[in-house]
């Protein structure tokens, strides 16, 4: 009985993770050490107000974040079930109180007040991006990718990780 169970949960987890992977054109893939490493020592020191993750997956860009501005609030978006109740899961572990997962739709959440963006997407949904933080972010606000562009819209800086792909990540600022 007790196998049984526990089958049923593996296989409802990965169809889970399955069909949402279709549903969003990605799967919740978490970046790496040496990519997240090499993008948190990126970013500014003296950052205030709020920062957007999109497409948290399993946290671990989200959690950084929490840990680096703890005078910031970190809201973390993904729509994925698994990988957001796993990020509550850890929440509820390490307690950070600037950081809020929401099982919700970024495009359909406002972006004016935030000061930073955070985002490792697929390139489709990259370009939609571009539409909404011409319209939406301030011109100081600064938006992080890695991985993936923004096509058609120059980076004010380009670094690559030392990982085994050379992971490029970029830095937007300035959308009007």
């Amino acid at each position: 009985m007790f196998f049984s169970l526990l089958f049923f949960l593996l296989v409802t987890v990965a169809a889970s993770i399955i069909g949402f992977s279709f549903k969003n054109g990605i799967s919740p893939t978490p970046t790496s050490k040496k990519v997240k490493c090499a993008l948190m020592s990126s970013l500014p020191d003296d950052l205030s107000g709020v920062i957007l993750e999109l497409g948290s997956g399993w946290g671990s860009l989200a959690f950084a974040l929490a840990k680096r501005y703890p005078n910031c609030q970190v809201i973390a978006y993904e729509t994925s079930p698994v990988p957001y109740l796993f990020c509550l899961g850890c929440q509820l572990l390490r307690r950070f109180p600037n950081l809020l997962f929401l099982r919700k739709d970024f495009f359909f959440s406002s972006f004016d007040k935030a000061s930073l963006v955070v985002c490792y997407l697929y390139p489709k949904a990259m370009q939609k991006l571009l539409l909404k933080f011409k319209k939406e972010l301030k011109s100081t606000a600064l938006v992080v990718t890695h991985t993936f562009s923004l096509m058609g819209k120059k980076p004010l800086l380009t670094l690559h990780a030392k990982d085994l792909y050379c992971t490029p990540i970029y830095h937007y600022q300035d959308f009007s």
